[in-house]
């Protein structure tokens, strides 16, 4: 009987202890409104991808050019409707959830209560630097506003360096083409508190794709392991050890790859490659080792990008390789 009331009493102490841990730590808020800066490729791609799923309050597209504000939202309704003629989505009408956002030309969201800002300008550091200062004072005191950048290789905390509130600041890599992508990288900086993280896990998870959390090191995952790989690619190239097409042959036949190292530089583009490649680079890190290829230098002076520009490592208007 002792021992009964002493398992009843400690289950009643327990219950309580219980019950005001909950009740004095702040509840998650979920994103409810989106609001997506740069239309380009990975902008208007993340604005599709919220659009579709239906489970925000707004998702607002910006841009400082209504002409290319126009075409993203061609881009985006082109691309709506053939996911939907390949029943890769469920939707019934693609100008219907091309609807669902706003495009603008104003740093103006149409909602700010729990709201998800999402930087995709070009990758240079300094113009990210500047936007981010400016968002930190637009939405200072709210603490419902969460700011990130959509970067591929530059540290998170170096372009949030102005941000005051660095609790609420993180990175969301997403992959290029987005609607089709189902990974993002949700990378965690040394100021991001637990609120923020799990927020944006909660967001991946509402946009239908797959969050792998990650610290902030240059490359995060993906590109730490696929930049070397790609630049390794170019120095066989180089070397004469094998052609590009035999190279893209091997890994895709003997690694499984669905593309090849030199197909896909082809499609991400070669200046972007050696964008990524000088930055890492130029950090003088000794854990950061990279191989520096002058015929990729010479292939972005002659204005050879890739699948962007029509010629890359192949030549896209004969198919075959450059």
């Amino acid at each position: 009987m002792a021992f009964k009331l002493l398992m009843q009493n400690s289950r009643f102490t327990l219950n309580n202890v219980q019950t005001r841990l909950f009740s004095q730590t702040s509840p998650l808020n979920r994103v409810e409104n989106v609001f997506i800066i740069g239309s380009g490729l990975m902008g208007s791609g993340i604005a599709q991808s919220c659009a579709t799923t239906g489970k925000f309050n707004s998702v607002t597209l910006q841009d400082v050019s209504q002409e290319q504000l126009n075409k993203a939202q061609k881009r985006i309704t082109a691309s709506l409707t053939a996911l939907k003629e390949k029943k890769r989505i469920n939707i019934d009408n693609a100008e219907e959830v091309a609807n669902r956002i706003t495009f603008s030309t104003e740093i103006k969201p149409a909602n700010d209560k729990n709201l998800l800002v999402i930087e995709a300008i070009p990758e240079l550091l300094e113009p990210k630097q500047t936007l981010f200062k400016n968002l930190s004072e637009q939405f200072k005191g709210n603490n419902s506003v969460i700011l990130a950048t959509n970067t591929s290789s530059l540290p998170c905390s170096e372009i949030g360096k102005n941000v005051e509130d660095k609790q609420r600041f993180a990175g969301l890599h997403f992959f290029n083409p987005v609607p089709m992508m189902k990974l993002v990288e949700v990378v965690r900086t040394l100021e991001t508190n637990d609120e923020t993280f799990e927020a944006l896990k909660e967001f991946v998870k509402d946009i239908d794709k797959v969050g792998v959390s990650c610290k902030d090191t240059p490359g995060f995952i993906v590109n730490r392991l696929l930049v070397p790989y790609m630049q390794e690619a170019i120095r066989m190239l180089e070397r004469g050890d094998a052609t590009a097409r035999d190279i893209d042959i091997a890994m895709k036949l003997g690694a499984g790859y669905p593309m090849g190292p030199f197909e896909l530089l082809d499609y991400v583009g070669l200046d972007t490659n050696k964008f990524i490649v000088d930055a890492w680079s130029a950090r003088g890190d000794p854990n950061l080792v990279i191989y520096k290829s002058k015929l990729l230098e010479s292939m972005v002076s002659k204005g050879n990008l890739g699948k962007k520009s029509g010629k890359g490592f192949y030549d896209y208007s004969t198919g075959k390789k450059a």
